[in-house]
């Protein structure tokens, strides 16, 4: 016989599970999580706060400092969710026609080429707004040259454990290291 039982998450605790242990000796547990209504951050959101990086300011971390404090804000699944984002959009960025024209370093064959280098580059385009981004996307020429902003990829870990106090530990929906879009690097 399969059971039906919805419990809030914060109500699962380590009584909750014995009881339930209890309950249902031997049975399996399907988890099905369903974020809350507004609970989670949208594609809108997430530009909002890229916008708010300070260009400003002196260093990198001063930079983004704007954008983290914001993001803190908000409940970890918000976090989690920019996390996501981001990853999306470095992975689409992460091809060789984007690779190919990012100034000096720029992907050559039979060449050594920096796969930090080209994430953060990559990173570079996405901290510079939805309109560049974009721009990027469709002409991969656009691509900054000789530029690249590492600082953005730590917003997430730096806003969930300015909010928490907690060690970051999320692997966000794509994978963002260079040659992970496999499609992208294709001949």
């Amino acid at each position: 016989m399969t059971q039906n039982i919805k419990i809030p998450i914060h109500q699962l605790n380590e009584d909750k599970l014995k009881e339930l242990q209890e309950k249902y000796p031997g049975a399996e547990v399907n988890l099905i999580l369903q974020a809350a209504p507004g609970s989670s951050l949208n594609e809108h959101d997430f530009w909002g706060i890229i916008d708010l990086l300070d260009w400003e300011a002196k260093t990198d971390d001063a930079i983004v400092r704007p954008a983290v404090e914001k993001l803190a804000q908000l409940d970890a699944r918000s976090i989690y969710s920019f996390a996501d984002l981001l990853s999306e959009k470095l992975y689409r960025l992460d091809q060789k026609e984007y690779a190919l024209h990012i100034g000096e370093d720029a992907w050559q064959p039979d060449a050594y080429f920096s796969v930090d280098n080209f994430l953060y580059a990559r990173a570079c385009v996405i901290a510079n707004g939805k309109d560049y981004y974009e721009k990027v996307l469709d002409k991969p020429e656009a691509m900054p040259k000789d530029l690249t902003f590492e600082s953005l990829l730590y917003v997430p870990s730096e806003a969930f454990e300015l909010k928490t106090g907690k060690p970051y530990d999320y692997i966000p929906a794509y994978p963002i290291e260079t040659y992970s879009n496999k499609q992208g690097w294709r001949d």
